[in-house]
């Protein structure tokens, strides 16, 4: 499996329209990637910290192909989304163990 997140800043104010607006992308943009198994947003629960938006692939071939694709393209095309936030760091991972409960 092949992880990569998003850490995305959103000044508190633009918090609402930003996950409005990038919620909708996903749901828009991301069923039927090839590979892809799940993608989440996740909202911060202290001041300060960033919004993570995380995508599980099945391999790094299916992610890479991803960045090629309409989809990936549609996916960064929102002007609106792009404003409401001030910086992201993408951060890329293989798994190497997991755990079930």
């Amino acid at each position: 499996m092949y992880i990569v997140t998003n850490r995305i800043t959103v000044a508190p104010e633009n918090a609402e329209a930003f996950e409005q607006t990038f919620g909708a992308s996903m749901r828009d943009n991301l069923a039927g990637v090839q590979g892809l198994t799940r993608a989440t947003l996740l909202r911060p629960e202290a001041d300060g910290l960033p919004y993570v938006s995380t995508m599980e692939f099945d391999s790094k071939d299916d992610f890479m192909a991803w960045m090629r694709s309409d989809s990936f393209r549609a996916s960064h095309s929102d002007k609106n989304a792009n404003s409401l936030a001030s910086q992201s760091a993408v951060e890329q991972h293989t798994v190497i163990e997991v755990v079930s409960a």
